[in-house]
């Protein structure tokens, strides 16, 4: 039984608080209208205070207006309530503009006790009112606005615009955004403030943001001076109110708003346009990160599309170029423009399979086709491989020329060598030295072809070792030369080498073998005779040595192949010659080894023209070109 009284003793101490903390006048009336409760919101509407009137009437209602007032009481007596716009007096005599809400004050059966009127003016009304529709435009803007921010994809530009759209909706003096950077704060958006504030940094922890984080909340008021001590205490004059608002990007706290007032008050619609702003500013700065995400990925992507060394195509459904970069265009010699819209100018071979083919220009590519299952799309990759076919080429070829060249000698050697062995006694003097000759010759030439196949793969692992030092090379090419004419009825040789030709740097010995094999070349290559021609001369510090033949000659396009290994010109009927292929192979890796150079050039009047570079020992090199010093290549 206690409790039940001491239950209904707090319920009755609430309703009493309830009243008392009421913002409307609430006027409780017993049945002869006597006042029964009077709170201090009345007190401060009609100005007399609550000791002065109760039990007794309130002198409030003008005499004119009673039989409303009546009329009103009697309605609600008999159970409706009645809410009208009146008047009712001051204590001071002046007359309010008030609305009126009056019910019935009734026991817990129904008996009527009284009367209950709630007063409050009619101007807040009014305000209330604006306030509505000042809210509705303002929400209306918001729309504007985020559609406007959401316009835009740059993301500074975004941050910017949000800061600038938290002054126009909130009425803020001064607006920022600033990004969460792990433990820091980053102002990256500013309106209103200097813009040397951009780039500033604060602790996250004992910033509003860090505070308001911590609470769970996602907007928070502060008006103590220690609010001020945040990233932007900002500058602005007679600051005394900050709003923050959270933005969260994917559901993660990214950035914050800030509102910086100075001149006005920030209310709670303040405070709700700026938690309903930073929700959509998260919404907009995630839209501007994927840009700018999908940007750099099709950047990167382009980049990549782009600087391949490969050929690529994109294929759409019917398998016509949507994609070609240039590589491609440039392996193939179609641009773009020549094939994008049509089928690529070469077979393809199934999907996750390789074509090697060969183009109409002689160029051949391996051609790898993958489809996009998602987009039903190809995508073509080629590279060129004809160096690799040609290398392959020569390589079968020299071993089949180097297999003939081999046994054409052997086969002879051995048969010559049988010939003695088993017919030593019935041959006669001369037919044994001839066929002794004869095997001299063969071994001569074996020893040839091996040092040349030595030379060769030691040029091809960059192994060739050269003493560069000072010779006279005019002496070199009177001694490879001597003796020549009379190898040849068919051939006139003539040397051209000025008295007093400088000295060169390189090595002797190199520069004998490589003379050795241009003249070779000259003799081999010009099988019905004709003039060789060997002459010399200084040219810019350096000396020119030249071997010209009147044979075959060499096609444009195997004027640089000739120097490769394995490789002998096709054009022309130079194949006939035989050889392994090394020779001119041998001879650019000697003339490089010694700072020099070798090209094949055509000869005026029908032929062709080696001119062979090397250094001129005047003026001295550097320390790597010493006397005696033995340089690798």
């Amino acid at each position: 039984m206690g409790d039940t009284r001491a239950h209904d003793a707090d319920e009755d101490g609430i309703a009493r608080a309830v009243v008392a903390s009421s913002p409307d006048a609430i006027v409780a009336l017993d049945r002869d209208l006597a006042v029964l409760s009077w709170n201090a919101a009345a007190e401060r509407l009609f100005g007399w205070p609550a000791e002065e009137l109760m039990g007794r009437r309130a002198p409030i209602v003008p005499a004119e207006l009673m039989a409303e007032h009546n009329a009103v009481l009697e309605r609600v007596r008999t159970g409706c309530p009645v809410s009208l716009r009146t008047r009712r007096f001051h204590r001071d005599g002046r007359l309010l503009d008030v609305r009126v809400d009056t019910s019935a004050l009734r026991t817990g059966t129904g008996a009527l006790l009284g009367y209950v009127n709630v007063y409050h003016p009619t101007e807040d009304d009014e305000a209330a009112r604006d306030r509505v529709a000042r809210r509705a435009r303002l929400v209306r803007r918001l729309t504007d606005v985020v559609g406007d921010i959401n316009s835009e994809l740059d993301l500074p530009v975004v941050l910017d615009r949000i800061a600038a759209s938290l002054t126009e909706l909130t009425g803020a003096d001064a607006g920022g955004f600033v990004s969460i950077d792990g433990e820091r704060l980053r102002l990256v958006g500013v309106h209103q403030l200097p813009d040397s504030l951009r780039g500033a940094t604060a602790d996250l922890h004992s910033s509003l943001v860090g505070k308001l984080l911590r609470t769970g909340k996602t907007v928070m008021l502060e008006t103590g001076p220690e609010g001020f001590q945040d990233l932007i205490w900002a500058r602005v004059p007679g600051l005394h109110t900050i709003a923050v608002g959270i933005a969260a990007v994917g559901g993660r706290p990214y950035g914050a708003l800030y509102a910086l007032f100075a001149k006005r008050k920030a209310s709670h619609l303040e405070l709700e346009l700026l938690e309903l702003l930073a929700g959509h500013a998260g919404i907009a700065v995630g839209n501007a990160m994927a840009y700018q995400d999908a940007v750099r990925q099709r950047a990167h992507e382009r980049a990549v599309f782009d600087a391949s060394a490969d050929g690529i195509a994109v294929l759409d459904e019917a398998g016509d170029v949507i994609q070609w970069n240039p590589a491609a265009a440039e392996l193939t010699g179609f641009s773009a423009h020549e094939v994008i819209g049509g089928p690529p100018p070469f077979p393809l071979p199934a999907p996750g399979e390789k074509l090697t083919i060969q183009l109409s220009s002689g160029r051949w590519l391996d051609v790898l086709r993958a489809e996009i299952h998602e987009t039903g799309e190809s995508v073509v990759d080629f590279r060129d491989v004809t160096r690799a076919k040609e290398l392959e080429e020569a390589k079968d070829l020299f071993l089949a020329t180097t297999s003939h060249e081999l046994r054409t000698p052997i086969t002879i050697v051995r048969g010559f060598a049988s010939t003695l062995d088993s017919r030593w006694d019935h041959l006669s003097d001369g037919e044994r030295r001839s066929a002794v000759h004869t095997i001299a010759e063969r071994a001569r030439s074996l020893g040839q072809l091996m040092d040349h196949l030595l030379l060769g793969a030691r040029a091809g692992a960059d192994e060739l070792k050269v003493k560069v030092e000072i010779f006279d090379l005019a002496e070199r090419v009177r001694a490879a030369t001597l003796g020549l004419p009379v190898l040849s009825d068919r051939h006139r040789v003539e040397v051209d080498i000025p008295d007093g030709l400088p000295r060169v740097y390189g090595d002797s010995l190199a520069t004998d073998i490589l003379l050795g094999q241009l003249l070779e070349n000259a003799f081999k290559y010009s099988p019905d005779g004709g003039l060789i021609r060997v002459e010399a001369w200084p040219e810019d510090g350096r000396v020119v040595l030249v071997v010209d033949d009147e044979g075959v000659g060499i096609a444009p396009a195997d004027r640089d192949r000739v120097f490769e290994r394995f490789v002998q010109a096709d054009s022309g009927n130079r194949r006939r010659f035989g050889g392994v292929g090394l020779g001119l192979y041998i001879v650019r890796s000697l003339a490089r080894a010694q700072g020099g150079d070798v090209t094949a050039l055509p000869r005026p009047g029908g032929g062709t023209r080696m001119r062979v570079v090397l250094n001129g020992a005047t003026p001295l090199p550097d320390a790597t070109h010493r006397s005696g010093k033995e340089v690798a290549t």
